[in-house]
This record gives structure tokens, C-alpha cells and sequence, in this order.
């Protein structure tokens, strides 16, 4: 994310750029912890609004931390290739042999099935831009309806409630620091919604 920040900063935001063990700590773990290291770090510069930009399963932490304790300065956020309705790779690959090692302990519960975190988180309640990819050069695409950034489904990134929604041509990993998602996050955070795209790489779609 460190593009991000960067960009980030050179708009006038102050930024908190946090980490989390995902592969050896849960969703219910990492959740407070993350998102409580942000908003400590955000709160000794006294804002009064603090906003996120969260990549992959990092929605998901927010959602999950937000819902179990409501954080009364949330302003917008950006959410960078999501899985809000889980992910079927997760689905598939649960079983296999050192699924742990490809997905983390907290991946492993990004599943579509009923029980699966994302499943269990309703609507979203702020202001939501949601960013997805569609290029892939992961092998995992083919177990993805397309169109796809080889980790989710653009389908499976939206969520009810979200404000506005784009997609760019972008992969999972790559999709953090695309020149052209880090000024549409800039623009969504200032005045919560996405540019009039005109670069070739990115398709607004209705939500």
C-alpha cells in the first residue's frame, strides 16, 4: 500500500499504512487489531474524520470491526479488490493439503457459504467506494466466474449499500498501485464518488 500512501499524502491526507498477520491470525483477531492500530495512530493527530482505503480481505476486517464496534469518527472508504460475498477459491481449495500456507487462517474464512464471515456481515452503513479488477495472470481464474482478478469475482466485490463502484483493468495485487485507482480513491474520499474515466484501463458500471 505503500503507493497509495504515498499519493495519499501528496493530496494532503495524513496516513496510517497498517499490517496484519493474515496468515497465522483470524478475521476475529485481526480485525480489532488492525483496524484499532489505525484509528489510534489517525486519533494522536486529533481528526475529527477518518477515512480507509482497504485492499482484499482488509474490507473485511473493517466491516467486521465496525459492526461488533461501531467507529463514531468513519468517514469514506475505498475498498481495493474485496471479497464482500467471499470468494469461490476459498470454497474449492479448503480442503487441499496446505490450504493455510495459500490462503492464511483468515483467508480460509473469506468462503461463499452461509457460515463464512463475509456472509454474516449485512450492509454497509458509510459512504462505500468499491474498486475491482479484471485482469489476471493467476491460474486460480479458472475456478472464477468471470470476469475476474484472479483472487475474487468483480461480482462478488459489491455489497449492498456501497455508493459507487468502478472497475478497472487491474489485477488483485497490482490493483493497489495503479496511478488511475489511486486518483479515483483520492477524488471518492474528497467528494465521495469515482472520476469521469476517460483512461482505456478503467469502466465505470452502474451499481
Amino acid at each position: 500500500m505503500d503507493p497509495m500512501a504515498k499519493g495519499l499524502q501528496e493530496a494532503g491526507f495524513t496516513t496510517a499504512n497498517v499490517g496484519y498477520p493474515s496468515q497465522v491470525a483470524s478475521i476475529e483477531e485481526l480485525a480489532p487489531m488492525a483496524v484499532n492500530e489505525g484509528l489510534e495512530k489517525c486519533r494522536e493527530t486529533n481528526s475529527v474524520q477518518i477515512h480507509f482505503v482497504t485492499h482484499s480481505i482488509g474490507g473485511i476486517l473493517l466491516r467486521y470491526a465496525h459492526n461488533e464496534s461501531p467507529i463514531p469518527e468513519l468517514g469514506r472508504v475505498v475498498m481495493l479488490a474485496p471479497p464482500n460475498q467471499g470468494s469461490e477459491i476459498v470454497d474449492i481449495t479448503r480442503e487441499w493439503p496446505g490450504a493455510e500456507l495459500i490462503s492464511g487462517k483468515a483467508g480460509l474464512q473469506l468462503g461463499t457459504d452461509k457460515n463464512s464471515i463475509p456472509s454474516q456481515l449485512g450492509p454497509v452503513d458509510f459512504e462505500l467506494g468499491v474498486i475491482a479488477g479484471t485482469r489476471t495472470i493467476s491460474f486460480f481464474s479458472a475456478m472464477l466466474p468471470n470476469p475476474d482478478d484472479g483472487k475474487v469475482s468483480v461480482e462478488r466485490t459489491k455489497i449492498g449499500g456501497m455508493t459507487d463502484f468502478l472497475v478497472v483493468e487491474k489485477s488483485h495485487h497490482y490493483i493497489v498501485s495503479s496511478d488511475i485507482v489511486i486518483e479515483n480513491t483520492i477524488a471518492f474520499l474528497r467528494d465521495g464518488s469515482f472520476l469521469e474515466s476517460t483512461d482505456p484501463d478503467a469502466v465505470l458500471l452502474p451499481h
